[in-house]
């Protein structure tokens, strides 16, 4: 820009965001090319890139995790942290631009990944970001760029403001016009852009270009909007100042042009970084952190290497840290720095120390996990950030392939877990499933390849079972006899059982009205656990609930008699008078709330039709422009992939949550096929 704004603020931090395939990957390869940080940029689609450079990422050929990677350019620090475009492994963005000094949002001129920007865009926005939006694939545009920014405005809050405009040969950008540096550049492939004088046409298209900036700009800047009022060109210098203010501000989102894949447009992004970003002191500033004496960090990201042990990558927001420091938690916990890492490329470089700014990984934090802040004091310090994980919209039951290496999988769960803490594990007891819920198909299938390939576990998986249960239509009284002889005491238990439905969710009751001792008191409990033993699986083959049992009668021997003996005796008892009872088979039901761009609402309500769902209603979603929110009935299992459709329907945007309603009946033909189906797995 030829000139400095301000002086520098200590090591940059800034995050690469953007949707799905919009080239965040190959814009980290172009800037670490063009800052001599490597020899030449690789590519995503060649597997050489320094970001995606998981087997994972590269299997896949998506970001499927964050990359860090530091440079330096005109002598000051930049660490990128190149952030996954995938809505299904955003809480590694969500998790990373807290800390961050600006996020570069990287985004192309296609409409139909609107809902995905808007959904960034939106994070950025309520955590108060300053960031700069990089139309990449400039050299693929094929409207005009005021047409474009109209198109892309909806996805932000406060005004997109073009810094550049570009410049036309035909139907095809050779360059672009910087609009606060009144100059024009035409590209050269994989070099830097050479400085061209700005004639006709361009020259005018220019002038009304810059005006509409500057206008933008003074709306927040009474100065400026006198100076355009009076026809006076306002100073250089008074124009970058706004800037730069206005972005720090959050009134403004600059937008710049430029094409990642030909290394165009990237050092005038740099040199934006350089002079328009904040630096660390105002970031600790957003993040309300006092002016701490001691080292003060927060740690974004938790990675287990197979043969380095746990990382933690952090960046520090103040003060000095030295190796083999003690930490504090704000999780109450407690640690020995043990070896600091630069964060550059492909390969850590060690180092004795860390200054505010540096972004840098910390080794055998064993109690420190993803979201802590750390401090170098003698307490534990208050979290700056609490990131929670978005619900989760898929699941998988799991089991080892070999039955020894089950202790094996619950620790690499638990390592998945700390990476990444959007993966969560449940073991359901009904069901005795280990249940792995993510954010999406590809979620998961990425976790199954890491248990396989990073943790040496072989997994089976599954669908979860689906909660069915049964209940009863109709009352009855029912004997339970148990008697055995076998040598010496024998066995005798009998009861009187009177077997009652009760209303929808009365779950479970036991009463006795035995007199004249005719089952001793002392048994009564034996009788209720034999009770409850024979509810565990009913003649349909699922518990039994909304039952109400009653013990009336029965008889005892004075020596043949014990608990076990009555226990036996209520189990049969209950197991008779089941299948007299008209039994029911019952599901659960559960109210799914879908936020979906509002064009995909006719697809949505039609995806939940075919799915028995009963929709109850939808509305606009609330602070989403063009977006609505669709509430319906429906039972467990149709929600099952329910997502995968769901994100087809919405370009990758949609998502839903769920929360358990009821339990519903479920009769005819439905009935008799899940009763068949369980009684073959079983």
């Amino acid at each position: 820009m030829g000139h400095d704004v301000r002086s520098p603020r200590g090591p940059r931090c800034i995050a690469l965001v953007g949707p799905f395939q919009s080239g965040k990957t190959t814009l980290l390869e172009a800037i670490l090319a063009r800052t001599g940080a490597i020899p030449r940029a690789g590519s995503v689609d060649a597997g050489t890139s320094v970001g995606d450079a998981s087997p994972e990422a590269r299997r896949h050929k998506m970001g499927v995790g964050l990359s860090a990677a530091t440079t330096s350019f005109m002598g000051d620090s930049y660490t990128f942290i190149d952030c996954p475009g995938s809505v299904e492994f955003a809480h590694d963005m969500r998790a990373a631009i807290p800390a961050v000094d600006a996020a570069v949002v990287v985004c192309e001129a296609d409409e139909r990944k609107l809902p995905q920007l808007q959904i960034i865009m939106r994070e950025l926005e309520d955590l108060g970001i300053p960031r700069f939006l990089f139309l990449n694939k400039i050299d693929r545009a094929n409207k005009r760029i005021r047409e474009t920014l109209a198109t892309l405005q909806p996805a932000s809050r406060i005004p997109l403001v073009l810094r550049q405009i570009p410049i036309w040969n035909g139907d095809l950008i050779a360059g672009f016009v910087d609009l606060a540096l009144e100059r024009a550049f035409v590209y050269r492939e994989h070099k830097a852009s050479e400085v061209v004088t700005l004639q006709g046409g361009d020259l005018d298209r220019e002038k009304e270009a810059r005006f509409s900036m500057l206008e933008k700009l003074a709306d927040h800047d009474d100065a400026l909007m006198e100076q355009l009022l009076e026809d006076v060109p306002p100073p250089r210098d008074a124009v970058f100042d706004d800037l730069a203010r206005e972005l720090r501000e959050g009134l403004i989102c600059p937008v710049l042009l430029g094409s990642a894949m030909r290394e165009n447009g990237v050092l005038r992004l740099l040199k934006a970084l350089r002079h328009e970003a904040p630096g660390v002191a105002e970031t600790a500033k957003r993040l309300k952190a006092s002016s701490p004496k001691d080292a003060l960090g927060y740690v974004f990201k938790t990675v287990h290497l197979q043969h380095g042990g746990k990382l933690s990558l952090m960046r520090l927001l103040a003060g000095h840290l030295d190796d083999g420091a003690t930490l504090q938690s704000s999780s109450g916990e407690s640690g020995r720095v043990s070896g600091i890492s630069a964060v550059t490329c492909n390969h850590d470089t060690k180092r004795s120390s860390a200054e505010a700014g540096d972004t840098v990984a910390l080794g055998k934090l064993d109690t420190v996990k993803t979201g802590d802040t750390l401090s170098g004091g003698k307490t534990a310090p208050p979290a700056l950030v609490r990131v929670e994980p978005w619900p989760p919209v898929l699941s998988l039951a799991l089991s080892a392939t070999d039955r020894k290496d089950d202790v094996k999988l619950g620790q690499a769960l638990l390592r998945l877990n700390e990476e990444d803490p959007s993966l969560t594990m449940i073991h359901n007891s009904q069901t005795h499933d280990i249940v792995l819920w993510g954010q999406g198909e590809m979620h998961l299938r990425v976790a199954l390849e890491r248990l396989r390939e990073r943790f040496g576990v072989n997994v089976r998986s599954h669908p979860p079972t689906i909660g069915y249960q049964e209940t009863i239509r109709k009352s009855i009284t029912q004997r339970g006899r148990h008697k055995k002889q076998s040598g010496g005491h024998g066995q005798f238990g009998d009861v009187v059982l009177e077997v009652k439905p009760m209303p929808r969710g009365g779950g479970f009751e036991f009463h006795e009205k035995v007199v004249g001792g005719a089952v001793p008191r002392n048994y009564i409990g034996a009788v209720e656990e034999g009770v409850v033993d024979g509810l565990l699986r009913g003649p349909l083959g699922f518990p039994v609930i909304d039952v109400q049992v009653t013990l009336t009668d029965g008889s005892y021997h004075s020596v043949d008699s014990s608990d076990l003996a009555f226990r036996t005796a209520a189990r049969i008892g209950v197991s008779e008078a089941l299948p007299q009872c008209q039994p029911v088979l019952l599901e659960p039901i559960h109210v799914v709330e879908i936020v979906c761009p509002t064009e995909a609402t006719a697809k949505i309500n039609a995806i939940l039709s075919g799915r028995r769902g009963q929709i109850l209603g939808f509305d606009t979603r609330e602070g989403w422009p063009g977006w609505d929110r669709v509430r319906a009935m429906m039972p467990e299992a149709e929600i099952g992939e329910l997502i995968v459709e769901l994100r087809s329907a919405t370009a990758g945007a949609g998502s839903f949550t769920r929360q358990f309603d009821r339990m519903a009946e479920v009769i005819g033909r439905a009935a008799d096929q899940i009763i068949a189906a369980h009684r073959v797995a079983a």
